[in-house]
């Protein structure tokens, strides 16, 4: 098979589903010799953040002079933006090599699309000899194929609502399945929590025997605030002027948790210095190819867009949106069928003009109805059957004082980068 037969093959085992039970990822990788026995890692699961998180930690272990493995999901643009090493993406070649090796041992075995590319992560990393793998959970974390690692620190960034049909109705509920990666005698970091959320995690390490910490006692972060530049500065002990590259509101309390994440890595011997700490916020884009966190697309109207799509990412937008200056709020917006549509849109900003669409994927909710529901909500718009129709709309109405973002979804973002991308590439020929 060649590449792009390949990616064929691979992604026609999204149709297959997701199965929740870690039976046959572990019976796959028997065969495939364990690799993921091999790595030493850092396993990140939590509803929001947990990919800026992830890429802030390998960003900074790679500047520790680290050989890194990366392994994230969903993509936007490029199947194998999911797994990296330093930054660079898996080869095509590699990509092709462990599909054809896979095939046969597991034929019989039938595995989904999340699975095969966790299993080809797994098997790059140990080929590639990393020092440590950054591991991204997927869905949940307790029945998540990622959970067949024994990590050096388990970090939980937060918990909200979502994948509600998987994880729960309660938000106690998803945290008891968030709190699955948490294993016996490994500490495990706990980003933001109160309450009964709180509770639940210090039960479920108390019966590991883990030692549990939580970033508001670490306190790493002093105090912090937001240039007009759009990066945050961070204020701390031990990192004076802290420069953060990615703008979101969202990332104040992302770095908190790296900061303590970086702190309990160095107890465990990880050589880490100020300089790496400082290179890797500053630079993490570059790093490491993250994209789609309060990334800032055209300055002339200026256009946002952001991977946000439940209601604890979405309450951070709206905020960051109340604080910005424009003429005109112009937002284009989708979701996927199996979000809490009605949540999302009940807090968006009613004076905005609304660009109603829909992702290149079979979930995506029809840009009609997502209008129909967004008129519902006080939301004015029209619809577009494509993100790069709506994009081009809210673009052609804008004055350039106007501000545009473009939302709800990572799928929505995934099909503005990827329309921008062939534009760019158009412009060059």
């Amino acid at each position: 098979m060649d590449y792009s037969n390949t990616l064929d093959y691979i992604e026609k085992l999204s149709g297959l589903g997701s199965k929740l039970d870690l039976g046959r990822i572990n019976e796959i990788l028997e065969r495939l010799g364990r690799p993921q026995d091999k790595l030493k890692a850092v396993h990140v699961a939590g509803t929001n953040g947990k990919g800026s998180t992830s890429h802030l930690l390998a960003a900074i272990l790679q500047q520790s002079g680290y050989k890194v493995g990366l392994y994230t999901s969903p993509h936007l643009v490029d199947f194998r933006e999911r797994i990296r090493v330093n930054g660079e993406v898996i080869s095509k070649e590699a990509v092709m090599d462990f599909t054809q090796r896979y095939i046969e041992p597991t034929r019989n075995i039938h595995p989904s699309f999340f699975e095969l590319t966790m299993m080809m992560a797994f098997d790059y990393f140990a080929a590639c000899k990393v020092d440590v793998a950054v591991i991204e959970v997927g869905l949940g974390g307790r029945l998540d194929s990622t959970n067949i690692i024994t990590p050096d620190l388990s970090i939980i960034t937060n918990i909200s609502f979502d994948h509600v049909q998987f994880l729960g109705n309660t938000l106690p509920e998803i945290a008891k399945e968030k709190a699955g990666i948490i294993k016996p005698n490994i500490p495990v970091l706990i980003g933001e929590a109160e309450g009964e959320i709180k509770q639940v995690f210090i039960d479920k390490a108390r019966c590991e025997n883990s030692p549990i910490y939580f970033a508001e006692d670490i306190k790493p972060i002093i105090h912090s605030r937001l240039e007009d530049s759009g990066k945050w500065i961070f204020e701390s002990n031990k990192y004076p002027n802290l420069t953060g590259e990615l703008g979101g509101f969202c990332q104040e309390k992302n770095a908190a948790t790296v900061l303590a994440a970086i702190e309990l890595l160095q107890q465990m011997n990880y050589e880490i210095p100020d300089k790496a700490v400082y290179q890797g916020f500053r630079n993490v884009t570059k790093l490491t190819g993250l994209q789609g966190r309060w990334q800032r697309i055209n300055d002339i109207p200026k256009v946002i867009c952001d991977t946000g799509h439940n209601i604890g990412g979405i309450q951070y937008i709206v905020r960051q949106l109340n604080s910005e200056k424009y003429r005109t709020l112009r937002i284009v917006i989708g979701m996927v069928n199996d979000k809490d549509i009605n949540g999302v849109l009940s807090i968006l900003p009613q004076d905005a003009i609304y660009y109603f669409t829909q992702a290149s994927i079979p979930r995506a909710l029809p840009s009609q109805e997502m209008m129909q529901k967004g008129l519902a909500h006080g939301l004015i718009g029209t619809h577009f059957p494509t993100v790069k129709e709506a994009y081009k709309k809210a673009i052609n109405d804008s004055d350039p004082s106007d501000l545009i973002f473009v939302g709800g979804s990572t799928f929505i973002v995934a099909d503005l980068l990827s329309f921008l991308k062939q534009k760019c590439l158009t412009t060059k020929m």
